[in-house]
């Protein structure tokens, strides 16, 4: 089964996206995260994709209001990352009606976190963000570049359960430039588990390459700019998948 999953970054209260992970480079397309989820879901969604971008600068939820709306109020799955650092943040979303929670930056910062996580709700509701530049992990909301390869940081957690796997390519992200099929595939071979691709999709025919990578691990792709500049509707990348 191949997900398509429509993004909302959320800063400020406001649905927003950003150019390469810059903050200063942001256009507002929304003012209601909710009446964005609604929107989605009535073109069929059945995840929905929320970044807490101020709570992924800040290190703790800014805008768990907002999420915790959708998850409680829409008929639709929820996955959401930014600034989730305790346990008490990570049980406050799954147990209000989130049913994902990614965990990016502490999988390098704080591996024994992660793995704690892991533990204690399962690799099915814990997906694992590896946000990369050149191949190596970026971290603090793509402000930092580790000395970790994304590969390494893949097989080195699903020996402690991890089983959904989240992988940007930042070079592509907000740049509508296609996503690093090969990269995202080979992390999908490598860990042996299911990435969904992040950033760089552009056009049905992104999608359609993505998903002809199922068999190896690909099992979706969240995408953001393409649908809020109109390059084609959420319903359009649906059908294309099915």
């Amino acid at each position: 089964m191949f997900n398509v999953y429509p993004a909302i970054d959320i800063r400020g209260g406001k649905c927003v996206r950003l150019m390469q992970g810059d903050y200063d480079r942001e256009t507002v397309y929304g003012d209601s995260p909710q009446a964005m989820a609604e929107r989605f879901v009535d073109e069929g969604a059945s995840w929905i994709h929320l970044v807490d971008l101020d709570g992924a600068k800040e290190g703790k939820p800014v805008n768990d209001a907002y999420v915790l709306d959708v998850a409680k109020n829409l008929p639709v799955r929820v996955q959401v990352g930014g600034g989730i650092r305790t346990e008490e943040d990570a049980a406050r979303y799954l147990e209000n009606g989130v049913d994902r929670i990614i965990l990016g930056s502490s999988a390098v910062s704080d591996p024994d976190f992660v793995k704690a996580m892991l533990a204690r709700f399962g690799g099915e509701r814990v997906a694992i963000g590896i946000d990369a530049r050149d191949g190596f992990v970026a971290t603090e909301g793509w402000l930092e570049t580790s000395e970790v390869r994304a590969e390494t940081l893949g097989e080195e957690l699903v020996k402690h359960g991890a089983e959904v796997f989240i992988t940007t390519d930042i070079s592509r992200d907000g740049m509508l430039s296609g996503p690093n099929v090969e990269a995202i595939a080979r992390l999908a071979e490598v860990t042996g588990k299911e990435v969904i691709a992040s950033g760089g999709v552009s056009q049905l025919s992104d999608l359609k390459e993505l998903n002809a990578k199922q068999s190896v691990g690909v099992a979706g792709a969240i995408v953001g700019k393409a649908l809020y500049t109109d390059q084609f509707s959420l319903s359009d990348a649906l059908r294309e998948v099915e």
